[in-house]
């Protein structure tokens, strides 16, 4: 009877241990609930942003936490997604279109089944050359020496599609695939006729430039801004007002609106707490980071692919 008794008690330990366990390791898994956005190089707009939208997570989603993770950028940020790499990145609305449709840089990866959570800030087409040069509109670049940004970054498309309106291929002109910083570094000290960046403004690069040089906009004209906003729908025209770079005119860019994107299979609840965080914020978001004093959280209604249940419940979509 002590035996059994004894045997009783020890099932009775065993049993509560194994709840406790079993509460702690859920208790755990339910601390575990870290979020990776995908952002782009340290020296980037989009790794800072991704930072300050961390920040935003990690204070006002419960439950939740979020590091920013260093990626290729705006053009790699779909496919992470795509194959849940990262769970919430930055791209921008040409770029997620092209991703869900499968075309373009995405034509390998195949469709993807993207959302979005919410618009971000402008990114523009810096298109810049020395003052001076004999460089004033798309043609001239033929035959010319351009930094064009990284290789397999989202300038690229961009560039190709601009060069297009003047009916320019990029073998038409001799590019070298810099870092943006690089570029622009190349293009002051005079290796390079010109250099292009797609970014936020002020962008880093062209500050770090014009500090050494005077540097100017390559201008589109009216009937090229015309023909690509017919042309390409995700596209805005956008106007750097000529204190930013210290330049002689103000910067008539194309620009494309960047927003956050998640698998459409993020659970709604999730994809809530994420957006209500952020764009609930927006004041604590401009004083932590610049570049989101150019967004307009209204804009989220209007982007080029759906909105995720979740941040449609939140801007009430």
């Amino acid at each position: 009877m002590i035996f059994e008794g004894k045997k009783m008690e020890f099932k009775r330990i065993a049993t509560a241990i194994a709840v406790f366990l079993g509460v702690s390791f859920s208790f755990l898994g339910a601390q575990a609930s870290e979020l990776r956005i995908g952002t782009a190089s340290q020296g980037g707009a989009f790794y800072p942003v991704g930072q300050a939208i961390s920040t935003l997570v990690n204070k006002h989603a419960s439950g939740l936490t979020m590091v920013p993770v260093v990626t290729g950028g705006s053009v790699a940020n779909p496919r992470l997604v795509n194959k849940s790499e990262v769970d919430v990145a930055i791209t921008n609305n040409n770029l997620a279109v092209l991703a869900n449709k499968g075309v373009g840089p995405y034509k390998k990866s195949g469709k993807m089944n993207l959302s979005a959570l919410g618009s971000l800030h402008f990114s523009v087409l810096h298109m810049m050359t020395l003052d001076g040069s004999a460089i004033n509109g798309i043609a001239d670049l033929k035959g010319k020496r351009v930094a064009v940004g990284p290789a397999g970054g989202g300038t690229i498309p961009f560039l190709k599609q601009v060069l297009g309106l003047q009916g320019l291929k990029i073998e038409d002109i001799t590019p070298s695939f810099l870092s943006y910083s690089d570029g622009f570094s190349q293009l002051a000290d005079g290796n390079v006729d010109a250099a292009f960046a797609l970014s936020g403004y002020p962008a880093g690069a062209v500050m770090q430039a014009q500090a050494n040089k005077k540097l100017k906009f390559i201008p589109l004209s009216d009937a090229d801004v015309a023909t690509a906003l017919g042309k390409y729908k995700n596209y805005n025209k956008v106007i750097v007002p000529k204190n930013v770079y210290n330049t002689a005119r103000d910067g008539v860019l194309l620009g494309v609106n960047n927003m956050l994107i998640v698998d459409s299979a993020m659970s709604e609840d999730v994809a809530f707490a994420i957006t209500k965080a952020i764009y609930s914020n927006m004041d604590e978001f401009r004083k932590e980071n610049a570049l989101a004093k150019q967004i307009e959280p209204e804009r989220s209604k209007r982007l080029k692919i759906p909105l995720h249940p979740g941040a449609a419940k939140f801007f009430g979509n």
